[in-house]
């Protein structure tokens, strides 16, 4: 089972189609690692067994007697702390349970409970998903698990999916992304983010950060199971063997990607982007064509993203309509950026600051001109030791630089995935961005996966990451 669990999805899925093993064998196996490595690595705020081997006995009984079982049949997943999941408590990363509405399913469980996927737990999330830092004072932070020895930030506000994959209890991991959410901790645990483009696919039963900028979606181990998971999930698809085939036809050859000039390049680390033009020049000697372009519109939709206050403000919104007395429990790290940054949506500030996201947007097309894909670092500094960010001073810093290189894309309603690359001079990963135009979700997925064939997944280029083989059986 220990080999079948770091096979690629669509293999693990054809064995347990083929009976070769069963899901409550897989499940199994995967309970283990969390219970070898789970306590090191902290990814979790619930962990339930019962459910998730209640769960794979279920999806077993669907593979005996379904003559075509689902494609997700059996896969184990952790959803973060702002998904709906029926029977679980959602706490969104705060200090007090939220009410019982919050424990019904979202949207994305639905699809994957109906498929017999198999759910492992609730993974930590920043409060309200606001920060990508990774940190929770409240519950304690997840183990970035690139250091063995330093306690570093894992990357928010989805801090413990992409921990959760490397820990081995989960073979996908639900996210959010708002501002960077789920492209952030990809980026700074070596795993995979795609965000979906924004109305994508519904949020429902999932606590909001802000209406205006929310999608979900998933961290993987590579870009095959991106693909894999996102062919299994979207209406539009519902085959990943289909997706698969249809995105296999995009040779390196074929790809034209642009390397916007902007700040963000300028503000990147000198060894982050030397591995980002490294990994570039790789694609480049396998026929990708690769150009400069005009990056000026990335830093104006980052300086808005920062400075608008769109996600504060609704955020702050939802708080008083739906959980009256829930700011005054918020850590300040979270509370005192809330009520700084927040205007009322009535406040004509704020509907100039949406003025200017949907003028921005409208604009974005340009930014594609020279190529169909845009290439940026997911992620621009070394992650730093969650100890230096108790001083909210210094995690303010700390929370700009690690949204720099993701939000300008959320203001901009484009799609994008992360994807390890290598590692920085401090032996911690470097995420490539890759950015396509909103609803360029398949065509963004195929270029991926050729880059991908050509660098390899993060486990072929890095290895696997010191902290869980501490304890590694």
């Amino acid at each position: 089972m220990t080999d079948l669990l770091s096979l690629p999805l669509p293999r693990i899925a054809e064995a347990l189609r083929e009976r070769a093993a069963s899901a409550r064998e897989l499940t199994e196996a995967a309970l283990e690692r969390h219970a070898d490595r789970g306590e090191r690595l902290h990814a979790y705020k619930v962990f339930d067994v019962e459910g998730a081997l209640a769960a794979a006995d279920r999806a077993d009984d669907l593979l005996t007697h379904e003559p075509e079982p689902p494609p997700l049949c059996g896969i184990p997943y952790s959803a973060k702390d702002l998904y709906g999941a029926r029977g679980l408590p959602t706490f969104a990363g705060t200090a007090r349970r939220l009410p019982d509405v919050w424990s019904n399913d979202a949207w994305l469980v639905g699809r994957l409970r109906a498929q017999g996927a198999v759910l492992t737990g609730k993974t930590h999330t920043v409060e309200l998903a606001f920060g990508g830092v990774g940190i929770n004072p409240h519950w304690g932070t997840p183990v970035n698990p690139w250091d063995a020895d330093v306690h570093r930030i894992p990357g928010g506000s989805s801090c413990g999916a992409g921990v959760s994959l490397w820990e081995g209890s989960a073979l996908l991991a639900l996210g959010t992304d708002t501002a960077g959410s789920i492209r952030i901790p990809a980026s700074l645990t070596a795993t995979v983010g795609h965000k979906t483009t924004k109305g994508r696919w519904p949020t429902d039963g999932v606590v909001p950060l802000s209406g205006t900028f929310d999608s979900v979606g998933a961290l993987s181990r590579s870009v095959e199971d991106s693909v894999y998971f996102f062919g299994a999930i979207d209406p539009s698809w519902g085959d990943p063997a289909k997706l698969l085939d249809a995105l296999s036809d995009t040779r390196p050859s074929g790809l034209r990607i642009a390397v916007p000039r902007c700040a963000l390049w300028e503000e990147c680390q000198p060894d982050i982007a030397g591995v980002l033009q490294d990994a570039l020049a790789e694609l480049s000697a396998a026929g990708a064509r690769i150009v400069e372009s005009d990056g000026a519109l990335l830093d104006e939709a980052c300086r808005h993203y920062m400075t608008g206050g769109i996600a504060a403000s609704e955020c702050r919104d939802f708080l008083a309509r739906e959980l009256p007395g829930w700011i005054e429990i918020l850590h300040p790290i979270v509370g005192s950026r809330i009520e700084a940054a927040a205007y009322a949506l009535s406040d004509p500030a704020y509907a100039a600051a949406l003025e200017a996201h949907h003028r921005l947007a409208a604009a974005a097309p340009t930014l594609f001109e020279d190529a169909p894909l845009l290439a940026l670092p997911a992620g621009i500094i070394t992650p730093p030791p969650v100890a230096e960010l108790d001083d909210l001073s210094r995690y303010g810093q700390v929370n700009a630089s690690v949204l720099r290189p993701t939000a300008p894309v959320s203001m901009l309603g484009l799609c994008a995935i992360a994807m390890p690359v290598g590692l920085d001079a401090a032996r911690m990963p470097v995420g490539l961005q890759l950015v396509a135009p909103g609803g360029a979700d398949e065509a963004l997925l195929a270029a991926a996966l050729a880059a991908e064939r050509v660098l390899g997944t993060g486990r072929d280029r890095l290895g696997v990451p010191p902290a869980p083989r501490l304890n590694r059986k």
